[in-house]
């Protein structure tokens, strides 16, 4: 077992033994439930590279719990993606759908590729091919795909077309998808927009007023949340991306940055910033980890100078690391709280395509905030009452409502 699926199991049972699950439910196994899976798809595809080679790609699908909806979860598509992370992340949407209260399960799929390497028809027919790997496993009612680190709307728009092929009913097959296509407003900005949403909570619950703000990242969720920051006037004093790190003490300009960005790829070289060498060193207020899982570890969680971490990503503290971060008096607001926008309107979506009545941007923006804030208040709310992380807090939300699910729906 990976770190990154340890990591997620160890703190499900940690919070199940906080409330006493087996000693309240004997006999249901409610712990081992909740941290096995309910099904693991695994299958290789052989995909033609434009030079007539053939190339086999690993894939996945992890659909971990059904008990409050149909599985939900998005397609990662990185070299690095193995079946325990994508176990870990299905775990995680499980907990996440759960704590936000929408009736979506959690699952995630996968594909071990560096979509970068791939021409945009070698991506299509691999995503066609992974489609009809998994035709009778999806659907609109049962498991719905969305994008994840790799994939958007352009290869949701490939799996739809796919699936419609032999499928009647299949607009909500997967969510994310463009706008043209039955997509919807606000659906690519939405994790981005709701980092943000969290982040203005959590700064109202700490008295910050004009924090400085370092992220992590600058890809999708990244990149939206810098975007609506600088907007709406905050100081950003350093981004960083997967090749380097650029920083401005007096605030980056972001547009220019992005255009930067556009034009070479990364956020190295960018006139208005110096280079920086450690993105989670920063000397900030508020540190944003919108990159990858395992960012921040044992090895340099005492480098973190910011006194609130919102996670943008999945997993990026580690569960040592949170132990020394709550020590020192570092306020976190955990990913399933934090990135959970991005799910949010993928529901906004399934409904939207079910009802076929479309909503205005505005409307899932304010939808999307009165859901994250709610839920901000709620785990807030338990971590007061408890004297408990937020961490533990939104676990203990999450987990007490899929419990109760599982109790109320029998065994036979």
């Amino acid at each position: 077992m990976t770190d990154t699926l340890h990591k997620a199991t160890a703190l499900v049972r940690e919070v199940a033994d906080m409330l006493g699950l087996e000693r309240r439910h004997p006999h249901l196994r409610l712990v081992e439930r909740l941290t096995t899976p309910d099904r693991v798809i695994t299958f290789r595809m052989a995909v033609q590279r434009d030079d007539r080679s053939v190339e086999v790609f690993q894939g996945y699908r992890v659909q971990h719990l059904d008990i409050l909806g149909p599985y939900k979860g998005g397609i990662r598509l990185h070299p690095a993606v193995d079946l325990d992370e994508v176990k870990a992340l299905a775990l995680w949407m499980t907990l996440k759908t759960a704590l936000v209260d929408i009736p979506f399960g959690g699952a995630k799929g996968g594909i071990a590729v560096d979509p970068a390497a791939l021409s945009p028809q070698e991506l299509e027919r691999l995503m066609r091919k992974y489609t009809i790997r998994l035709a009778d496993d999806i659907g609109p009612n049962s498991d719905i795909p969305a994008p994840d680190m790799g994939s958007g709307a352009r290869e949701m728009a490939w799996i739809y077309d796919e699936y419609r092929k032999s499928h009647a009913v299949a607009r909500s097959v997967v969510t994310g998808k463009p706008v043209e296509l039955g997509g919807s407003a606000g659906r690519r900005e939405a994790t981005g927009h709701g980092v943000v949403c969290v982040l203005q909570a959590a700064m109202r619950q700490l008295g910050m007023t004009s924090p400085t703000i370092a992220i992590q990242g600058f890809g999708n969720v990244g990149g939206q949340t810098a975007r609506e920051l600088f907007a709406l006037g905050h100081k950003i004093v350093a981004i960083a991306d997967a090749r380097g790190a650029v920083g401005n003490p007096a605030g980056l300009d972001i547009t220019a940055l992005a255009a930067h960005q556009q034009r070479t790829g990364w956020v190295s070289g960018f006139a208005g910033g110096e280079p920086v060498a450690d993105i989670i060193a920063v000397p900030c207020d508020v540190l944003l980890p919108c990159a990858m899982e395992n960012a921040i570890t044992t090895a340099n969680a005492d480098r973190v100078r910011a006194r609130l971490i919102v996670e943008g990503a999945n997993g990026p503290c580690a569960p040592d690391a949170d132990r020394i971060l709550a020590a020192r008096g570092v306020f976190i607001v955990p990913d399933v709280l934090a990135n959970a926008g991005g799910v949010i309107v993928s529901y906004f979506e399934w409904v939207q395509n079910r009802e076929g009545f479309y909503w205005s941007l505005a409307d899932v923006n304010t939808r999307l905030s009165e859901r994250l804030d709610d839920a901000y208040r709620r785990v807030a709310a338990t971590a007061t009452q408890r004297q408990i992380t937020m961490r533990q807090a939104a676990y203990c939300l999450a987990i007490e409502k899929i419990a109760n699910g599982m109790v109320l729906r029998g065994v036979q």
